[in-house]
C-alpha cells in the first residue's frame, strides 16, 4: 500500500498482530500472505485462506480502505475456498442491492464464467443456479462471459454461488476489470497452444498417411506399415490428449447435466476413432484414423477461435466505468467547519473510492469530475457529451449538479459530493447496461439446433449397427459401427456455420466493420430498422463554420473569420475548434474569456468580442442591436465599439457517407431512424441531410432504450449505431449494435460491431454480406445433411470400410470450408440510388 487515507488502516498498525483480523500472531507462526509488496503475518490457517482468496481474486485493494479489522473466520468456512467473497468489503466490487423493480431486500451478484463454450452452457449454467435456494433469478451472457445472479442474503452466501459454478466444471470469478482482463489471456494462450499443437500435428501425421493410403493399394511391406502407424500415434496422441480436451470437457459436463450438444458425438468420434487405432495398431489389425482425428480436431478448433478472437477484439472486457473516472480527487481539508482553496495546502489528493457524501472537492480546469456532487463555488462549462450526448459545454454556477464522467472545462469549481460510487449517475447507467445485455436472446446458430437432434439419432443408429452386426459377423460388428459413427460425424454439420461466419467475419473487416458479437451475421438479415444517433455518428462531431453573415460595410467574410479566429486562437472551448483552419491569420493581445457569454481581444488597435449577442453589443452599449439570422446552427456575433459587425454560424457537418449509405439501405427495404439526445433544430436539419425520414430529439438514455423496447414489442428488429455513454444503454438492448471508431471506450466494448474509419457505407455492405453468408451456411448444411444420408446407408450395410469412412468425412469437411471461403473474396454490387423523403418528427 502506498498511500494510506484517513479512513483506511495502515499495514504499519498490524505490527506483530494478524494483517487479516488483527488477533495476536503466536511466535514462530509461518502463516503469511504476501500483499502489496510484502509478506504479511497471519495468526492462523483460517485468515490465510481468506486473506490468500482475497488477493488471488484480485480483490486486495479493500485492504486500503477498510475500517476495521475483520473478523475471524470459524468453523468450517476456515477451509472453504471461496470464503473471501462472502466478506461485505470484497462484494462491494461486484455485489450491489437491487432495486425495487428488480426485488425487495435482494442482492445481484455480477460474476465471470469462464470455460462456457456454447449456447448449451448459458442453459446448463442458469439451470444449475437456479436450483439454488435463496436464487430468484440468473441471467448469463455467453458473448460476454458474464452471469448476472439475483438472490436472497439471508438465504444463501455469495461463496455457495461459485462453489456451484466451480461443481460443474467452470471458473467462477468476481466481474472485476482485472480478472475480465486475465479470463481473456488465459483463453487466448490456451487457445493458441492448443490450435498450433493441432495444426502441427495433423501436417506431420498427414505425411505418414499418405504413405499407408498408396502403401494399401501398391503393397507396403509389414513392417514399413506398422512403423508408419506407430509414428502416427506417437504424433496424433498430443492432439487427442490436449488439442481436443476442450470438446471431452464440455461432452462430458453435458453429459453429466442429461443434455446433449455437438461435443458429445464429436467427442465420441474422436475418442473411438482414436481408441480403435490405438488397437489396431498395437494388435496389427484393422484400420487406422489418426490423420482424421487430427484434421477434425484442428479444423474445429480454428473455427472456435476465429470466433474467440472476434468476441475479445472490441474489449470484452474493457474497464468500463473505472476507466472513465480518475483514479485520485482533490479533497479540501476543513478548517474550522468552512473550506478554504487559498493554498495547496488545504487540498489532499485521495483515491476516488474514498469519497463520500459531503465531501467537497476541488475541479480544476479539464479534471473529470469523479462523482455526481452540486457545485457550491465557481462557474464553468462542463462537457456532458458522454452522458447526455450534447455536444456544447454546459454552464454551471453555484446550485448547478455535475455528474460522474463529465469534464471541466475553463475554471475552477468547488463540489459537494451527493452521490459517490455505484450510487452515481454514471453507475445508473451501467447497470442499465448489464441488465439490457442479459436480456437479449441468446442468439443459436441453425446448425446447432439441427445437430441437437441429429446427435441422439447417431448414437442410436451406431448402436443398431453394431448389434446388427453382432449377429451377422460379430468380428466386423465394432468396424461397421465406427464406420457409422465416423462417416456421419457432424464434422461437416459442425463446421457449416462457423467456418462461413469466420469467413465473413474477416471480409467485413476488411470493408470497413469490426465484428465483436458472434450473433451478428445471423441477425443481421433479420433487421427491419437502423437507428442512427446524430453527434458524432451521423455528424463528424466537431463544430464547422457553416455560413457568415456581413452587417458592416467594408469588412469581407475573409476579414471577419480571420477576426474570429483570432479571438479563439487560445480558448479551449469545443466551438473554438471551428476557427481551426484560420489560427495564426491574425494576432489578438489582452484575450479574456468570459464562461458562458464568450470572448474579447485587441487586435490592431480594435477591441473586438464574439459570443452571445448581448455580451457582444455590450462594447457599443446596445445601441446596435441586429436580429439572429434564421438560418439553423449556432450564431456568435462579432463586434467592436462601432457595433456589430457579422453573423458566424456554426454546425455540425454530416459525414460524406451518411447520404450515400442511408440511400442503400432503404433501397435494401431497410427503414431509418435518427435518434438523438440532442435538444437543438440540428437534428431536424441533418436528418433531412441525410434522407432520414424519422428522427427524435432531446432523448435521455432511458428514453433511447425505451423507444427501442417498444418497437421490438411490435416485432422490429433494430440496429442501433452510436458513439457516446449517453448511446450504451440503447446499444446493449438493440438486436445489433455498431459503435463509432472514435466511440468511448464503454461504448465500444458494449457494442457487437465497431465501425472502422467512420465510413457509414459499411453498413449496408454487412447486410449484403450477411444475406450472403446465410445462403452459404444453407448450402453447406444442405451438403452436410444430404452427404450424411447418403453415406449413412452404405455405412450401416457394410460396404463402406472405416478409412473410407474417415476419408468421406474429411472430403466432405473440406467442400464446406472450401465453400465458406468464397465469403472471403465477396464484392459489394454496385450501390443503388433512392430519392431520400422529408423527415418526420417525432416526440
Amino acid at each position: 500500500m502506498t498511500a494510506t487515507t484517513d479512513n483506511s488502516l495502515s499495514p504499519e498498525s498490524f505490527a506483530g498482530d494478524c494483517f487479516h483480523c488483527g488477533l495476536p500472531v503466536a511466535s514462530g507462526s509461518q502463516y503469511s500472505v504476501y500483499i502489496d509488496g510484502a509478506d504479511r503475518a497471519m495468526c492462523c490457517p483460517g485468515c490465510e485462506a481468506v486473506a490468500g482468496a482475497i488477493v488471488a481474486g484480485g480483490l486486495d485493494n479493500f485492504y486500503r480502505y477498510r475500517e476495521r479489522n475483520n473478523e475471524r473466520p470459524e468453523g468450517d468456512s476456515v477451509g472453504e475456498r471461496w470464503a473471501a467473497y462472502d466478506l461485505p468489503e470484497v462484494q462491494g466490487a461486484f455485489v450491489r442491492e437491487a432495486d425495487a423493480q428488480e426485488g425487495a431486500d435482494c442482492r445481484i451478484a455480477s460474476l465471470l464464467v469462464g470455460g462456457i463454450t456454447c449456447a448449451a452452457c448459458v442453459w446448463l449454467i442458469e439451470k444449475h443456479l437456479s436450483q439454488l435456494p435463496g436464487v430468484h433469478k440468473v441471467s448469463v451472457n455467453a458473448s460476454t462471459q458474464r452471469a448476472q445472479v439475483l438472490f436472497s442474503p439471508e438465504t444463501l452466501n455469495v461463496s455457495q454461488l461459485f462453489a456451484a459454478l466451480a461443481e460443474i466444471g467452470y471458473r467462477p470469478a468476481a466481474a472485476t476489470a482485472a480478472n475480465s482482463e486475465q479470463l481473456i489471456q488465459q483463453e487466448r494462450r490456451a487457445a493458441m497452444r492448443r490450435l498450433g499443437v493441432a495444426g502441427l500435428g495433423t501436417m506431420q501425421v498427414m505425411m505418414f498417411a499418405i504413405a499407408l493410403y498408396f502403401g494399401a493399394s501398391k503393397g507396403i511391406e509389414a513392417q514399413f506399415e506398422q512403423f508408419f502407424r506407430w509414428v502416427s500415434l506417437i504424433v496424433a496422441t498430443p492432439v487427442v490428449c490436449y488439442a481436443a480436451q476442450p470438446f471431452f470437457a464440455a461432452a462430458l459436463r453435458a453429459l453429466r447435466s442429461r443434455h446433449l450438444i455437438m461435443d458429445v458425438p464429436v467427442s465420441l468420434a474422436i475418442g473411438l476413432a482414436y481408441g480403435a487405432s490405438v488397437y489396431a495398431t498395437v494388435f496389427g489389425t484393422g484400420e487406422v484414423y489418426f490423420e482424421s482425428v487430427s484434421m477434425f480436431t484442428f479444423f474445429l478448433l480454428l473455427g472456435r477461435s476465429v470466433e474467440m478472437r472476434a468476441r475479445h477484439r472490441a474489449g470484452l472486457a474493457s474497464g468500463g466505468l473505472a476507466q472513465l473516472l480518475p483514479l485520485a480527487a482533490l479533497r479540501l481539508r476543513e478548517q474550522g467547519g468552512e473550506v478554504s482553496v487559498g493554498s495547496d495546502a488545504d487540498v489532499e489528493s485521495v483515491p476516488v473510492a474514498a469519497l463520500s457524501v459531503g465531501d467537497r472537492i476541488l475541479l480544476r480546469p479539464g479534471d473529470t469530475v469523479p462523482a455526481d456532487g452540486e457545485v457550491v463555488e465557481g462557474e464553468s462549462g462542463i462537457d456532458e457529451s458522454l452522458l447526455t450526448g450534447e455536444s456544447a459545454l454546459q454552464q454551471k454556477s453555484v446550485g448547478s449538479q455535475v455528474f460522474a464522467g463529465s469534464v471541466n472545462g475553463d475554471s475552477s469549481l468547488v463540489v459537494r459530493v451527493t452521490a459517490a460510487g455505484g450510487n452515481t449517475r454514471l453507475s445508473a447507467i451501467e447497470r442499465l447496461v448489464e441488465s439490457a445485455q442479459l436480456e437479449k436472446p441468446t442468439q443459436v446458430a441453425f446448425a446447432d439446433r439441427i445437430a441437437g437432434r441429429f446427435v441422439a439419432a447417431v448414437l442410436v443408429t451406431s448402436v443398431a449397427a453394431f448389434a446388427f452386426w453382432w449377429q451377422r459377423a460379430p468380428e466386423d460388428a465394432f468396424w461397421v459401427a465406427l464406420s457409422v459413427l465416423v462417416v456421419t460425424c457432424p464434422c461437416a454439420l459442425s463446421l457449416a456455420t462457423p467456418a462461413a461466419l469466420a469467413a465473413a467475419t474477416l471480409r467485413l473487416q476488411e470493408l470497413g466493420l469490426l465484428v465483436a458479437r458472434g450473433h451478428v451475421l445471423e441477425a443481421l438479415p433479420n433487421i427491419s430498422r437502423v437507428v442512427f444517433d446524430k453527434t458524432g455518428t451521423l455528424t463528424e462531431g466537431e463544430p464547422r463554420l457553416q455560413e457568415i453573415q456581413l452587417l458592416r460595410d467594408g469588412v469581407s467574410e475573409e476579414r471577419a473569420r480571420d477576426i474570429a479566429a483570432a479571438l479563439e486562437a487560445r480558448n479551449n472551448h469545443p466551438l473554438a475548434r471551428a476557427f481551426r483552419p484560420w489560427f495564426g491569420n491574425l494576432r489578438a493581445s489582452a484575450l479574456r474569456a468570459v464562461t458562458g457569454r464568450g470572448v474579447e481581444g485587441e487586435i490592431d488597435g480594435v477591441v473586438y468580442r464574439l459570443g452571445r449577442e448581448d455580451f457582444a453589443l455590450e462594447l457599443s452599449a446596445g445601441n446596435c442591436s441586429t436580429a439572429q439570422p434564421k438560418s439553423r446552427g449556432q450564431w456568435l456575433l462579432l463586434a467592436d465599439a462601432g457595433g456589430a459587425v457579422a453573423w458566424l454560424g456554426l454546425g455540425d457537418s454530416v459525414r460524406e457517407s451518411a447520404g450515400a449509405a442511408v440511400a442503400e439501405l432503404r433501397a435494401q427495404g431497410l427503414e431509418t431512424e435518427l435518434l438523438s439526445g440532442d435538444q437543438s433544430a440540428e437534428v431536424g436539419r441533418l436528418a433531412e441531410l441525410a434522407g432520414i425520414r424519422r428522427y427524435t430529439s432531446g432523448a435521455a438514455p432511458e428514453q433511447k432504450l425505451a423507444q427501442v423496447r417498444e418497437a421490438q414489442s411490435q416485432g422490429e428488429r433494430l440496429m442501433m449505431v452510436g458513439d457516446g455513454i449517453n448511446d450504451v444503454p440503447v446499444l446493449s438492448g438493440a438486436d445489433v449494435s455498431v459503435a463509432m471508431m472514435t466511440a468511448a471506450d464503454l461504448a465500444q466494448s458494449r457494442a457487437d460491431a465497431i465501425l472502422l474509419q467512420g465510413d457509414l457505407q459499411a453498413l449496408p455492405r454487412a447486410f449484403a454480406l450477411a444475406r450472403k453468408c446465410r445462403t452459404i451456411i444453407r448450402q453447406n448444411l444442405g451438403w452436410a445433411i444430404l452427404y450424411n444420408l447418403i453415406a449413412l446407408p452404405l455405412a450401416f450395410m457394410g460396404l463402406v470400410p472405416p478409412w473410407a469412412a474417415a476419408l468421406g468425412m474429411s472430403l466432405s469437411s473440406l467442400i464446406v470450408v472450401v465453400n465458406a471461403l468464397r465469403l472471403s473474396r465477396w464484392q459489394p454490387a454496385a450501390p443503388g440510388t433512392s430519392s431520400p423523403a422529408r423527415p418526420v418528427a417525432t416526440a
